[in-house]
């Protein structure tokens, strides 16, 4: 009997400016149009990397460094995932400048501080610190902007790029997987604007997009939304298995401010929708959305914030202004800027009615449409009728800045996915693993201050378990974890034997994807796929081989250790 099976599965959304051909670099070429004849041919590679996102970068990037050939495709015309198309300032634990992730990670993030220094007027205090923050936003201790993150990453990757170990095909999405009993042959992916057709064949895959969009079409077997506490024996867990409860997800926009100036201009179609809502939530949320008040992640109760683009500091709330600033206009020589440049993904625009995963085409497009209908809308509000501290309302001089998202519309290129797809793995990470409050109730006092020790670990990281309202209308699940350790059976899916996950479709639950959904945890876990594809097709083993043999496992863990990536805290 023929066990081969030919799967498909409809694209989602694609981007604005296009690029054509295998080694590209981005915004090189735009066509005018789309094509009455599309065109179909194949490539091949050691490995086939879909998904151009901080994982997927890291995987290619591991791949090449080991000799292997590789193929990546990326859906918008900007790799750097959440870095650069959604916009987002990474979120990072506080050891981060010293250890806690990979020293590609690392590297990357110097390589940003040197980009400012090289191509910046930074004033001489700012050059000469040593963690340069260009934004100084409170989120993160580097705050950049989403080009400088697209140019770095593809400094790092050319010269794979002009040797012809790597290709990179942008604006392309997976269409269908061609599988043969428990292996995968080839993928076949589109352009989003031409329609041309490209198959794709590797001995290994990678499955780096942002809501796990190879799993259904190769048939891995997956789970989505929250599992239930009989289950996972989970104390966050909720009572009912819900496959659509999804934490909301954003689209982002950048801003700044023009003193003087009246940047307001008509409101957007569903602006009297979004002033008046008020989300639905148990427990209940503070009140309207577009307000200066949320409910607090860890307790609930109603608190409120503040936003003055002065950037001063606001006696007792957050200036929001600077949560997520990614310029600092006194870091610059003056006269650079006219302003400070912020970034807006806050409580605000989160999008919980709707839900991404596992819905058709259509509808994943008309939900991305209602978010930035929201998104426009709190900046309106913010231009009209946001409360000020002098007590006056609004601020017209707010501006959209299209050109730092690298849109039209001012919005992100792709909406910050916080929950993707999550393959059913060798090993699935639990509360119990990494939770501090369920670590102590299941391992004891003494052993519940640290998180579970995993025999196979192949990474570290760290983030407090960070549950957004979700679209079944949870509120913020907000809790302590510990420094944990990202296991190689997390990543191995139970059947389909030559892919890998590589953002936040690993073996975690919707409770524990709370902390692996972070930036320097979905570089971690694309390095470890990286260097598993590598060292798997060195030494002539399946992947699952490597895990189920002690001499393979101890071998590979010291080839990370060699490659700088740690695999325990210290």
């Amino acid at each position: 009997m023929d066990r081969r099976k030919f799967l498909t599965c409809a694209g989602l959304m694609g981007s604005v400016v296009t690029i054509q051909g295998a080694a590209v670099y981005p915004a090189l070429y735009k066509p005018s149009g789309k094509r009455k004849n599309t065109r179909s041919h194949e490539l091949q590679a050691d490995v086939i990397i879909i998904g151009g996102g901080m994982g997927g970068c890291a995987a290619a990037l591991a791949c090449c460094r080991n000799g292997l050939s590789v193929i990546m495709t990326e859906e918008t015309d900007w790799i750097g995932g959440q870095l650069s198309q959604q916009g987002v300032p990474p979120d990072e634990h506080q050891w981060i400048e010293t250890h806690g992730a990979p020293q590609s990670y690392r590297d990357y993030r110097n390589r940003v501080r040197d980009y400012y220094r090289r191509n910046y007027p930074l004033t001489e205090a700012a050059r000469t610190r040593e963690n340069l923050n260009p934004g100084d936003g409170s989120v993160s201790r580097l705050c950049h902007e989403p080009r400088v993150a697209v140019s770095v990453l593809v400094d790092m990757l050319s010269s794979y790029l002009s040797n012809g170990k790597l290709q990179l095909l942008l604006n392309y999405k997976a269409k269908s997987a061609y599988v043969d009993g428990d292996r995968v042959n080839n993928i076949e992916v589109g352009h989003i604007h031409t329609g041309d057709r490209t198959v794709l064949t590797g001995k290994s895959f990678v499955d780096a997009t942002e809501c796990g969009d190879l799993l259904p079409l190769t048939g891995t077997e997956y789970v989505t939304g929250t599992e239930s506490r009989h289950d996972t024996g989970e104390l966050h867990a909720p009572e009912k298995t819900d496959p659509k409860n999804n934490q909301a997800f954003t689209v982002c926009f950048a801003m700044d401010y023009q003193p003087g100036k009246d940047n307001v201009q008509d409101p957007p179609k569903e602006y009297n929708f979004w002033k008046n809502y008020v989300p639905e939530m148990t427990p209940p949320w503070s009140g309207k959305l577009l307000d200066l008040s949320y409910s607090d992640p860890k307790t609930l109760a109603p608190k409120r914030l503040g936003f003055d683009p002065s950037g001063k500091d606001l006696e007792g709330v957050l200036n929001l202004w600077n949560y997520r600033r990614i310029i600092n206009r006194n870091n610059f020589t003056e006269g650079t800027y006219e302003g400070d440049i912020t970034i807006v993904n806050w409580p605000q625009n989160d999008f919980f009615p709707g839900n991404l995963i596992d819905v058709p085409e259509k509808e994943f497009q008309q939900t991305v449409e209602r978010a930035k209908q929201l998104s426009h809308s709190l900046f309106y509000w913010l231009q009209t009728e946001a409360p000020r501290p002098d007590g006056r309302a609004g601020w017209r001089g707010l501006r959209l800045r299209g050109d730092i998202m690298g849109t039209e519309d001012g919005m992100a290129k792709y909406p910050y996915i916080r929950e993707s797809r999550r393959i059913e793995a060798e090993f699935r990470v639990l509360e119990e693993h990494v939770g501090a409050e369920n670590r102590k109730l299941v391992a004891g006092e003494i052993e519940g201050q640290r998180s579970a020790e995993f025999y196979d670990s192949v990474g570290i990281g760290y983030y407090h378990i960070d549950l957004h309202p979700s679209s079944r209308g949870n509120n913020y699940i907000d809790f302590a974890s510990l420094p944990f350790q990202i296991p190689l059976g997390a990543l191995l899916p139970k059947r389909i034997n030559n892919l890998l996950p590589a953002n936040k479709n690993i073996g975690t639950t919707h409770i524990t994807n709370g902390c692996y959904r972070l930036h320097p945890v979905e570089w971690s876990i694309g390095e470890a796929a990286g260097q598993l594809v590598a060292f798997s097709q060195r030494a002539k083993v399946p992947f699952k081989a490597v895990r189920e043999r002690h001499e393979l496992l101890s071998d590979f863990q010291q080839m990370l250790r060699n490659q700088g990536v740690e695999t325990e805290w210290k």
